[in-house]
Formats: C-alpha cells, sequence, structure tokens
C-alpha cells in the first residue's frame, strides 16, 4: 500500500509541484475529446480540441518535467527508467507519458543494457551525407523505443567557434549551412520512428568554460548570419519537436529568458510551432522567463535551486502575471508536437536492440567520417604482409568517445584501463572495439605481423619501430561537457612518444582520436595522418579498413584545423583549466565577444589572411579528383568532377560564393561517387540567405545588386575553377 501511495504521488508532483488545482473542470467534456483522436485532423487541429478537453491544473503539469529518478523527494516509479526527465501520463485525456534521454551520439547511459554509439557530431559532419546522417538518426530513433523512450534530448547543432571547446564533439562543425543540413537530417531520421526529438543549445553555447554565467555577445546582423542560420536550417529540415535553450546568456539576459531568441525569432520569424524546453538547471525565474518564451522547465534534483515551473507558476496565473492564454499556448505547443511526431499513436514497445543492425549503421558513419590527411609515398592503404608497429592510444583494447551527458555506455562495458573522475561527466570510456585486433587480422591474413607497445617506455619505443616496416601511433585526447581545453597541446606527453616513433622510422602514422584540434608539431616527420575523431562502437574496425585499404577514404573536415592558438579570435578561452571557486569567479572575464561575428573558422582565416594547417572541407582518397568547367547561371552553379586514376571513390563538391560585401561561405556540395577515369556533372541550387545580408534596420535578409564570384573545388582553399555570378537588383527576403 505505501509503495502505491508514493508511486500516484510521483505521477501528479512531475507535472507541478503542488497538487491544489486552480480551475476544477474542463472547458467541455466529450466532442473535443474524441476529436483529437481523430487521426485525419492535423497535429494542430487535435492539439486545439485536446487543449479545449483540460484543465488549466492539466495545462500547468505539461509545464514541467521532472527527473526520472527522484523528484521533490519522492523515488520515481520504474516506468520512468531513471531517465534524464520524466513526464506522468494523463491518464483520463490519454496523454502518454514523457520518457526523456540524453542521445546525441547514442542512447547516453544505459548501465543496464548498454547500446550503440554512433561516432561523434563532427565525424557524422565529416560525411557530408544527409543521407547517412538521417539513417543514424533512425538507428538511435529505433533504439529509443526499444528502451523505451519516446524523446531524445539529441539534435546539437552548436557552431564550432574554437577548436578547444569541450562540446564540439557533439556537434557539427563551423558553417551554419552544413552543420544545420546535418543535423536537420539526423532529427528527421529520429523523428521518423515516432520519437520526439529537440534541437539545442539554442543559441550560441559554443564555449563549456562558465557557461552557467558567461555572456555571449555578439551583433545582430552576426548573429542571424552564423549561429542562428544553423538553427533555422537545422529546424527548416529536421521539424523538431522541442527547442532547448543553452545555458549561458545571450547579450546579457540569460537564453531561458531571452525574448528575442525565443519569441521574435523563433516563434514569430521562423513560426516554429513545437514548444521550448530549458536545459537542467538553465530557468532562472517563472513570469520572465515563461513570457519570454520558455514553454517548460527541464527541473532535476541537483541542479534547480528551486523550480520555477512548479507552484510558482500556479501563483503567477491565480494573480494574473500570466495570462491563461499562454499557458494554452504551452499546453497547444507540447501537445501538437506529441501528436506531430506520433507519440499519442504509436505507444512504445520495448524489445531487444538490433546490435547487428546498429553497429553496421555506426560502422558506416565512422568510414564516411573518417578523414585523412596527410598520405606522402602512398603510405597508405598499407600493403599485404608487413611488419607493422602501433603504439599507444589503448588501441589494444579499444576506441575513445566523449564525456558528459553524450556518454554511450557500450555494449561489451567500458574498456579504460582508467575510468578517470567518478564525477557526472565521466567515466572515461573506451568502448571495446580494438583497432589493433582488425588490423592484425588483415595482416596476418596476408603473412604479415603487428605488435602493440603502449609506448611508456621511449627508448623499447624506438627499437620497435626501428624494426618495423610501418609505425602507427594512435594519439587520444578525452573532452566532456563541463569545460574547454585550455591549449591545443595532446596530453600525456604524446608529442614525444610521436616524435620518438618517427626519429625511428620515417614510415610513420599518426591516427587521431579527439575532439580539441591539435597542434603539430611532428607533422614534417610523419608520413600519414588519420582523423578517426571519436569513431563510436564500430570505430576500431573502421580505422583498420580505411587504413588496410578496404575502404577508400572519403571524409572531408567540417571545420578548420588552425596551425596553433595564434590564429584564432580568441588565442586564450579566459578561465579555461580553473578549477577552484575563486579562480572562476574573480579571474575570469564572463563575456565572451564574438568580434569575428558570422566569418567563423575559415571565413575568419580568409578574413585574417591567414593558412591553416589543413582548411575547411579538406580531405584526401586513395583516388585522384579533380574539378573543371563551373558555369553559374542565376542561382544555380555546376561544375564537373573527375576521376583521374584508377581507382574508384567518392567525393565532396564543394561551391563557394564571395558577395560583394564580405568573405566566401559554402553554398552547397554534392557526395558523389566516381569510377575509375569517369567523370559526372554535378549541379546546386544556391540558397539566398547563404550569399545575403541579415539587415537589422529593415529586420530582414538583403541580396545586394552586384558580381559574386562563384568557386567550385574539393575545400575550401582549392578553388581551382572560377565564374561570376550577376545580380542586377537588390532583393529582400522574409526575415
Amino acid at each position: 500500500m505505501r509503495s502505491n501511495a508514493i508511486k500516484y504521488a510521483f505521477l501528479s508532483l512531475p507535472f507541478s509541484v503542488s497538487l491544489l488545482s486552480i480551475a476544477g473542470t474542463p472547458a467541455s467534456a466529450g466532442a473535443p475529446v474524441e476529436a483529437w483522436k481523430d487521426h485525419t485532423r492535423s497535429p494542430d487541429a487535435r492539439a486545439s480540441a485536446l487543449v479545449s478537453a483540460m484543465t488549466t491544473d492539466e495545462k500547468l503539469r505539461l509545464a514541467q518535467t521532472a527527473n526520472g529518478t527522484t523528484a521533490y523527494g519522492v523515488v520515481a516509479p520504474p516506468e520512468a527508467l531513471q531517465s534524464a526527465a520524466y513526464l506522468a501520463p494523463n491518464t483520463r485525456l490519454s496523454i502518454p507519458a514523457l520518457i526523456e534521454t540524453n542521445a546525441g551520439l547514442g542512447i547516453s547511459r544505459r548501465y543496464d543494457t548498454g547500446a550503440i554509439a554512433l561516432p561523434s557530431g563532427e565525424s557524422m559532419a565529416a560525411s557530408w551525407s544527409m543521407d547517412t546522417s538521417r539513417e543514424a538518426g533512425v538507428m538511435i530513433g529505433d533504439e529509443a523505443r526499444r528502451l523505451g523512450f519516446n524523446v531524445l534530448l539529441a539534435g546539437g547543432v552548436n557552431l564550432t567557434r574554437d577548436p578547444r571547446g569541450g562540446r564540439n564533439f557533439e556537434y557539427a562543425g563551423e558553417d551554419p549551412l552544413l552543420a544545420g543540413s546535418i543535423v536537420g537530417a539526423m532529427i528527421d531520421g529520429i523523428q521518423s520512428q515516432h520519437v520526439l526529438s529537440t534541437i539545442k543549445h539554442f543559441a550560441v553555447n559554443d564555449f563549456e568554460t562558465s557557461r552557467m554565467l558567461a555572456s555571449s555577445n555578439i551583433e545582430e546582423g552576426a548573429l542571424r548570419e552564423s549561429d542562428l542560420l544553423a538553427f533555422e536550417i537545422g529546424i527548416e529540415i529536421g521539424h523538431p519537436g522541442s527547442v532547448m535553450t543553452s545555458y549561458n546568456r545571450l547579450n546579457d539576459t540569460y537564453t531561458s529568458e531571452n525574448s528575442y531568441l525565443l519569441t521574435d525569432t523563433l516563434k514569430h520569424d521562423w513560426k516554429y510551432p513545437g514548444f521550448v524546453m530549458g536545459d537542467w538547471g538553465g530557468t532562472h525565474s517563472t513570469t520572465r522567463a515563461m513570457m519570454a518564451g520558455l514553454d517548460q522547465e527541464s527541473a532535476g534534483t541537483a541542479y534547480d535551486s528551486r523550480h520555477f515551473f512548479g507552484e510558482p507558476l500556479k501563483e503567477a496565473v491565480r494573480s494574473k502575471n500570466i495570462p491563461t492564454s499562454r499557458i494554452d499556448d504551452v499546453a497547444h505547443r507540447v501537445l501538437r508536437s506529441m501528436f506531430a511526431v506520433g507519440l499519442f499513436d504509436n505507444p512504445i514497445y520495448r524489445r531487444p536492440l538490433d546490435v547487428s543492425h546498429d553497429r553496421a549503421v555506426a560502422l558506416t558513419v565512422a568510414e564516411q567520417g573518417i578523414v585523412l590527411l596527410k598520405n606522402q609515398d602512398s603510405i597508405l592503404p598499407l600493403m599485404s604482409g608487413q611488419n607493422v608497429a602501433v603504439f599507444g592510444g589503448h588501441a589494444d583494447l579499444g576506441v575513445l568517445e566523449g564525456g558528459g551527458s553524450a556518454n554511450v555506455i557500450p555494449i561489451g562495458g567500458n574498456v579504460a584501463p582508467d575510468p578517470g573522475p567518478r564525477v557526472w561527466y565521466g567515466p572515461k570510456t573506451y568502448l571495446p572495439d580494438p583497432p589493433v585486433k582488425w588490423l592484425r587480422q588483415f595482416q596476418e591474413q596476408n603473412k604479415g605481423h603487428v605488435t602493440y607497445d603502449d609506448g611508456a617506455d621511449l627508448r623499447r619505443v624506438s627499437d620497435l619501430a626501428a624494426h618495423a616496416d610501418v609505425a602507427i601511433v594512435f594519439v587520444t585526447q578525452w573532452s566532456h561537457e563541463g569545460a574547454d581545453a585550455a591549449s591545443m597541446t595532446l596530453p600525456d606527453h604524446q608529442d614525444a612518444l610521436i616524435e620518438q616513433v618517427a626519429h625511428a622510422n620515417p614510415h610513420t602514422i599518426v591516427v587521431l582520436e579527439n575532439n580539441v584540434i591539435p597542434e603539430m608539431p611532428w607533422l614534417t616527420n610523419i608520413a600519414g595522418l588519420v582523423e578517426a575523431w571519436y569513431p563510436g562502437s564500430a570505430g576500431g574496425e573502421a580505422i583498420a579498413r580505411i587504413v588496410d585499404g578496404d575502404v577508400n577514404p572519403s571524409g572531408h573536415l567540417p571545420l578548420t584545423f588552425p596551425v596553433d592558438t595564434s590564429q584564432l579570435p580568441r588565442p586564450e578561452i579566459p578561465g579555461a583549466g580553473f578549477d577552484d571557486a575563486i579562480s572562476i569567479q574573480m579571474k575570469q572575464d564572463q563575456n565572451v565577444f564574438y568580434t569575428e561575428g558570422s566569418d567563423v573558422g575559415y571565413r575568419w582565416m580568409e578574413r585574417q589572411n591567414l593558412k591553416p594547417q589543413f582548411p575547411f572541407g579538406f580531405g584526401l582518397s586513395y583516388s585522384d579528383f579533380g574539378i573543371t568547367q563551373i558555369h553559374a547561371n542565376g542561382l544555380q552553379a555546376s561544375a564537373t568532377a573527375l576521376n583521374r586514376s584508377k581507382k574508384d571513390g567518392t567525393t565532396v563538391v564543394q561551391f563557394y560564393v564571395r558577395p560583394p560585401h564580405g568573405t566566401k561561405r559554402l553554398v552547397g556540395w554534392a557526395r558523389i561517387f566516381l569510377a575509375g577515369h569517369t567523370s559526372r556533372d554535378v549541379t546546386i541550387n544556391i540558397p539566398r540567405r547563404s550569399i545575403a545580408r541579415f539587415d537589422t534596420q529593415r529586420h530582414a535578409w538583403r541580396v545586394d545588386a552586384g558580381d559574386y564570384d562563384v568557386y567550385a573545388g574539393l575545400d575550401s582553399s582549392d578553388l581551382p575553377t572560377h565564374t561570376m555570378l550577376h545580380i542586377n537588383t537588390t532583393a529582400w527576403l522574409e526575415p
């Protein structure tokens, strides 16, 4: 009896802190309730019908979720699944529960079952394939339903403005068109499985340092042309059910209280019909947040000083500080999203994961996202029958992944020799797919030999490397939510390991498993460089298949690799590396000024006339590709891609435009397969927003009259073909 009492108390509590009802009876009963069951009606019509049948108290319950382990001192019911958040069902109106899980790169932290980890968001973006990204979304959406969840806190689209950002691995690079397209496709895949997805973190949460306090300061036009443009594109493609706000302030106002962001831009300009949820601990007020456009507080037990959308919200409605029309709007938005993705009509059906299929998806994403950066004298692919010495990176155990809320507990368990911190962003996790196993399988089938050494004894390293035909050094760099790196230097003396191996053997290949883009003082001394990112549950096999030549590399960088921090808009991140409260509060600037504006990454490099280590869009292949014969006709551009080698392969043809008013920017691309010694014509439509400026006076996009340079190539620096596009008159677009 006691356990049932606790259960039923909890079922009420997540909706609001108080059990007292404001209004006791629905506006009508019967007909409106039946109307929302009509599958032929639109999500908006069904939501409107259901809202009209609800009491005020029932509407208010939709404005707050609770942690799925404990809430307000009450243990959650088993059906909450110890989730990131839980909103209990409304049994009177048959409104299903919302059961939420972190899932940017796979279903996070399921210690009971484990899950398949996708490669990092950077890896997914490096594929430049919306089809692959959508397939990845379908996979994690299906895993969510099989494990009992119907809301994924996925869809990270914050731009990479600094290569040291602790959470860059969750996102999709530096360009708004590429990032928005890749993430939007993933969201579309997730929601095709009748699972509601967020898009996050809205907005300009490009640093983790002091993320709960810092203000991201940027001029409105630049904001609309960069970070917000990525969100706008992602929302248009993916139609996410919810937008999650970020922790930071934007131009001095918390994003959860920022009416310019949530109401003026998102709901008015973009006509977004879904609901806005706060991040855990990211809500700071009741009336101010609600009236600015926040629809739902995500409340936990450890992150919130108080629960602003519980009893304080009821009191604000009673006192008429918040009109009932706003509460109706909240309820409509939440229910409309639930109808739109099929939560009402497709109940969760728990069943075992399809591990074989899901691992195959992760393998495809990893293979397409791995980028070959250097291949001197065609050191790769490896020849059969070689003596290969492998060093470092725990490559005999598995592959690394990032920490924080995106951390996926792998099927088979964490094989990290030192799991590191036990705090919330840990543990350091290695997925059990060791590259050495797969490399040995290839070489031993071909009378070769693979040895592994952890790299701790540099004298032993030199001897092993000197007696090998080829040496491979695996480099790992762990990042996690909540902190940025203070530098671009590799940790754990790995630069010295690379230098030692390269000195002993000029046929040295470096494989990076990383988030932070490292300085590379050893680059001229090595023969090969492979960027594997955090490669996911099938990452070891994917790396081996690229290195051995079973797969022809086709990844292209979704972000610029600078030489060092002197090339960045902010050579230092004030406060990065501080770990005590006094330093964080007293020695850290709580304002980040985005002086680069919309010139992020490769555009900043052009503006400053800088040559990066590797440019945005760069990626080598075992084939030899080229671009010729560019044409532009109106807002359409075309070029011819060539495969000049006999080896079949896939490349990414990229189109850029330099408007008369600024730096060049990506306007389109095509990932294409070319058989050996063949060619193919590629045509793209140029999005007008990609060549426009956001006019803050008229609050609209403006495409200026004038001459526009149009380029095609294989990266943002290698643009061998060029033509001119002339626009006769200035045109204005809707905001």
